[in-house]
């Protein structure tokens, strides 16, 4: 008898930190993350000899700073600019906007439909913004490496004319796990809802693989465009005359073809909030 008391009592021993586990994981909303860190594999550097080089970054923090109106008037550029490193999207410019949204790139994630406006201010981009790493990324049929794809193509014409420039492409496999996250975030297929994955997606999804901690500037939660108050504001800060952003976010929501779910994709950052360090400044997001 005092032999099986004694058992018993070493196995409830043993179990005690997978009990404490399992009411943590209950506590905090559910089981353990849909995304993780994948690592950085995902991403392969574009060069001339055609070797395969991944990205070798890490940061302990990192500012993303969107591409939204939310950023005009906030004031927060010396703020950013102190983060050790600094994300932005496609062709969001810095200059005239120092005060709002900072000077500093460390990475820049661009969008295959965004690359010709790279092209066309190609100094800037990639001569005077040499020490920026850049990360693109678009469907295999425009950056398969077989000769085919356009948007490679012109990437690896530009590969070899700045050598010093860190250029990489999100993989197919990557852009593959992206797809599967989303549904299992949403339980939607991508693909059969008409729908593109946005910049920001995928500009998250690398914050994660790349940061400790990430804090995210100028972008909207979910819910932000149903408040009665909620402030009109362009699409873009560098784009004053385009359609305002809940406008944009409304049409693309609920377009059968082509659109990007930025308001499903918000609402999937909330969750990855509560189990990533992450915060949204400008506006400040609650949850």
């Amino acid at each position: 008898m005092k032999y099986l008391m004694t058992c018993w009592l070493c196995l409830l021993f043993l179990s005690l930190p997978l009990l404490v586990w399992f009411g943590h994981v209950m506590r905090r909303g559910g089981p353990l993350p849909a995304v993780q860190s994948t690592g950085l594999r995902g991403y392969m550097k574009i060069t001339p000899g055609r070797k395969e080089q991944f990205l070798d970054k890490h940061c302990s923090e990192c500012a993303l700073v969107s591409s939204s109106g939310q950023m005009l008037g906030a004031g927060v550029g010396e703020e950013i600019d102190k983060i050790g490193c600094v994300i932005r999207m496609n062709n969001a410019p810095t200059r005239g906007y120092e005060k709002d949204v900072g000077n500093r790139t460390s990475v820049r994630v661009v969008s295959h439909t965004s690359v010709p406006l790279l092209v066309k201010n190609e100094l800037y981009y990639f001569q005077q913004s040499a020490d920026t790493t850049y990360v693109f990324w678009g469907p295999e049929r425009n950056m398969r490496q077989d000769g085919k794809g356009r948007i490679f193509n012109t990437l690896l014409k530009i590969a070899k004319k700045y050598p010093n420039v860190r250029i990489y492409a999100v993989t197919k496999e990557k852009i593959q796990y992206c797809d599967r996250v989303f549904q299992n975030e949403t339980g939607k297929n991508r693909m059969k809802t008409g729908a593109f994955l946005s910049t920001g997606f995928f500009t998250m999804i690398l914050a994660i693989d790349m940061c400790d901690s990430i804090h995210v500037y100028g972008m909207i939660d979910d819910n932000y465009c149903s408040r009665a108050n909620h402030s009109v504001v362009p699409y873009h800060y560098y784009e004053r005359n385009r359609i305002n952003e809940c406008r944009m976010y409304r049409v693309h929501e609920h377009t059968q073809r082509g659109g990007h779910r930025f308001i499903t994709e918000k609402a999937i950052y909330a969750k990855w909030a509560t189990r990533h360090r992450m915060d949204f400044k400008h506006p400040s997001w609650s949850f």
